[in-house]
Order: C-alpha cells, then sequence, then structure tokens
C-alpha cells in the first residue's frame, strides 16, 4: 500500500511503500529534539528502495557525524534523516505523513535522555481550539 507525506508548505513530499516500514519509534535524544523544536520525535524506517523524493528537493545538513537531515526549503518543515551508522534506510517523520495513523511507535530510543515531563503530557488537561 503506497501512501505519502509532506511539509507543512505542500512544496515537498514523498511517496512511500507502507508495507516495507520496517522499524517505528519515539527518539528522546537531544539531536532529534533540537532539530524538530519537539519534546520527543515519532519516526519510521524504510530501505531506500520504498521511497522518493516528490516536488522540490529537500535541503539537507549534516546535524552530526555520519547524519543527513532533510528539510523544505520554502517551510522549514524537518521531514527525514539518514545515517552512516544505518546504511540503505531513511527515517521520516511520522507526523509528516498524510495519514500518521497507519504508523505507531513500537518503541522508544535514547529514553534515557527523555525530558523528566514527557511521561505525563498525555495526562494534561485538554482544551478544545
Amino acid at each position: 500500500m503506497a501512501t505519502y507525506g509532506h511539509c507543512l508548505c505542500g512544496a515537498t513530499h514523498f511517496h512511500i511503500d507502507l508495507e516495507r516500514v520496517f522499524d517505528s519509534d519515539i527518539c528522546h535524544c537531544e539531536s532529534c529534539r533540537r532539530a524538530t523544536g519537539a519534546p520527543l520525535v515519532a519516526s519510521f524506517a524504510l530501505p531506500d528502495t520504498a521511497w522518493r523524493w516528490r516536488g522540490q528537493v529537500p535541503g539537507r545538513y549534516a546535524s552530526s557525524t555520519g547524519v543527513t537531515r532533510y528539510f523544505c526549503t520554502t517551510c522549514g518543515t524537518p521531514l527525514a534523516y539518514q545515517t552512516t551508522d544505518l546504511p540503505g534506510e531513511t527515517h521520516f517523520h511520522t507526523a509528516t505523513l498524510n495519514e500518521p495513523e497507519h504508523i505507531p511507535p513500537t518503541r522508544q530510543s535514547h529514553a534515557d535522555e527523555a525530558l523528566d515531563w514527557a511521561a505525563g503530557m498525555l495526562s494534561l488537561p485538554k482544551r478544545k481550539r
């Protein structure tokens, strides 16, 4: 089953083969938090043969040794990253999918770096916007 994701402005988008997703997680590492501006980041992995960019070519940023992050050069949305530690695969930010419900996280990464208050986020009072 194919689906797609995109940045906030829609200029950069990608198509993926959902059946080839082999990992999905919530990452608490400082690098992911700073790259996205979020307290934790949901992402999923695909082999490089199971996805393709469409529309505007994303920008690239070497955020640390061996890690390349991809983002929309128009609106700045972080979209994906690759690491030389895991060759042949790309990790996309789950919230950029058109239907992120299709890929729920199955584990946590770098839980030792989690913000102390992150565990209680879902129990905070809810308000309608």
